[in-house]
């Protein structure tokens, strides 16, 4: 009956609007809502829908899937357009539908070459490799946009014990081989048994991989942390007007701070040049208050390179993160941007069309990829700025050689929305895969200290000005994440898919006919 009803659905002229919905529900898998078997659902139903089509047909039907998954999936992109980038809102309904459509290609390139290359003829050794590529194109291609990947959804399940093997592309490589087991089952397929203990394996494997630690946190090594969480409102944080009340929130909130090994601030939590007379003065006052207290002190700053400018006079800006304070030094130039936040694509077109595409801060300069860590105390500090931490390989790159990790943010561009929460939990997946603590300084939540386990150790409220204060620690030994990285992923992958298109041209070779078969040579 359910494989009757599949392939009803298959041919049904609805098709596409059905791969869209699934698409659009997929994202409720992930934080804040959590309910990851919908993923197993969804997924396992849209690779159903693909086999028997032209590749063209498989290419739209794809195309739907991913068009819906990124409509619902980043919809916080409108708070971001209309609440603080003064878009009107039927023009930020279109440009976050554009997004969409443009990202939908992914998953649309991935039905192509699935049906155009009879992949569908061995689906469980091919659908999920190829799904889990195009995932890992988004980290790369036209400078990435490393957003819902599937084994997030995960984080809350028994295979998240594969995260500090494999990292989040081998968890979602093992939850779409699982969701086509699963359809495999519901379809009574006569190898039925073999999929339930195929899936079986796998998640009992998951389980027990849970209690094994990689890594372990050394207790004689602990470091103190005050997070201060400003909650400075995102719609005046740049104003001139501002910016004396916003130093005198942190300069407040951390007096009872210093003392602390680590007084931490989020993202340009100074709303000013570190060349300014006005951020030179503060800057030495919060300095000379950790030297005081005998701590570390890291806060995000917008740099101004004033000895390097360009023929037309002007520095190139970064997006950094500086350590001052007692035996702390360093700095940190934020190297992965926000096209259309910290930078415009094509800016000579677009720069003044709209006043999002005006904004002051979106003319930073990205980060050279071999920058050390910031040095606290005795300890090495890895630094990732906002959305940097959801780059798998650039965050296992940056922690290779430290003790632990910091992402300072500012999610208050994402409002009300699910953005910070999807963002918190690829913190948790980083944490995972490095095995380090992760300290996360945000402007207005969620601030909070993940242990190498992935779990959320303490959090502060959002939308409010706090101090969370807690202890994280040095951790000893190496996940096979943090030495392999995606290679073993990518690798088999790879070869699955190689490994079939053999196979399928081979079988297709065997069933010519006898007389297409080439004459043998006259002895």
């Amino acid at each position: 009956m359910i494989a009757s009803l599949i392939t009803s659905l298959r041919q049904s002229r609805f098709a596409p609007l059905l791969a869209f919905v699934l698409g659009a529900i997929t994202p409720f898998s992930l934080a804040p809502y959590h309910i990851w078997p919908l993923a197993i659902l969804t997924i396992g139903l849209f690779s159903e829908l693909l086999p028997q089509q032209t590749p063209k047909m498989a290419a739209f039907r794809g195309w739907c899937f991913g068009t819906g998954l990124w409509a619902t999936g980043v919809w916080w992109l409108f708070v971001s357009l209309h609440d603080y980038g003064n878009t009107p809102a039927w023009l930020a309904v279109l440009m976050v539908g554009f997004v969409a459509a443009l990202m939908g290609l992914f998953t649309g390139v991935m039905g192509f070459i699935y049906r155009q290359y009879l992949f569908d003829r061995k689906p469980l050794l091919t659908f999920a490799p190829l799904f889990i590529l195009f995932e890992w194109m988004k980290t790369w291609l036209f400078t990435g946009f490393p957003w819902l990947f599937t084994g997030y959804a995960f984080t809350d399940s028994a295979l998240v014990g594969y995260a500090p093997i494999l990292g989040v592309f081998g968890v979602s490589l093992l939850a779409v081989i699982s969701a086509q087991c699963v359809m495999a089952l519901a379809k009574y397929n006569t190898k039925a048994w073999a999929y339930g203990v195929l899936i079986l394996t796998v998640w009992l494997g998951g389980a027990g991989l849970q209690y094994h630690a990689w890594s372990h946190s050394n207790l004689s090594k602990p470091l103190t942390v005050s997070i201060v969480q400003g909650n400075i409102p995102q719609d005046v944080k740049w104003q001139l007007e501002w910016r004396d009340k916003t130093l005198a929130i942190y300069k407040e909130l951390s007096k009872q701070e210093w003392g602390r090994d680590l007084v931490i601030w989020p993202e340009a939590a100074v709303p000013m040049f570190q060349y300014e007379e006005e951020a030179k003065v503060f800057l030495t006052e919060m300095e000379n208050n950790a030297l005081a207290g005998h701590s570390a002190f890291v806060t995000g700053i917008p740099y101004a390179d004033i000895q390097h400018l360009d023929a037309q006079g002007i520095p190139p800006f970064y997006n950094s993160m500086a350590a001052l304070g007692e035996n702390s030094y360093g700095l940190y130039f934020k190297q992965r941007l926000v096209p259309f936040g910290e930078y415009i694509p094509f800016e000579s077109w677009l720069r003044g069309t709209i006043a999002f595409f005006s904004r002051d801060m979106s003319s930073f300069s990205a980060g050279n990829n071999q920058q050390s860590p910031l040095f606290i105390k005795d300890y090495r500090l890895a630094a990732a700025i906002c959305y940097e931490i959801a780059y798998p390989e650039l965050t296992r790159h940056n922690a290779e050689k430290a003790d632990f990790i910091a992402t300072l943010s500012n999610d208050g561009w994402f409002g009300h929305s699910i953005g910070p929460h999807q963002h918190l939990q690829m913190v948790q997946m980083r944490a995972l895969e490095t095995g380090k603590w992760i300290i996360r300084a945000t402007n207005n939540g969620v601030s909070a200290l993940i242990d190498p386990h992935g779990h959320i150790k303490q959090q502060a409220p959002q939308f409010k000005q706090a101090i969370l204060r807690g202890t994280v620690y040095v951790t000893e030994g190496h996940t096979p994440y943090s030495r392999f990285g995606n290679w073993p992923v990518l690798i088999l992958s790879f070869v699955l898919l190689a490994w079939t298109r053999w196979r399928v041209l081979r079988q297709a070779k065997s069933l010519l006919p006898s007389t297409l078969a080439p004459t043998p040579p006259n002895q």
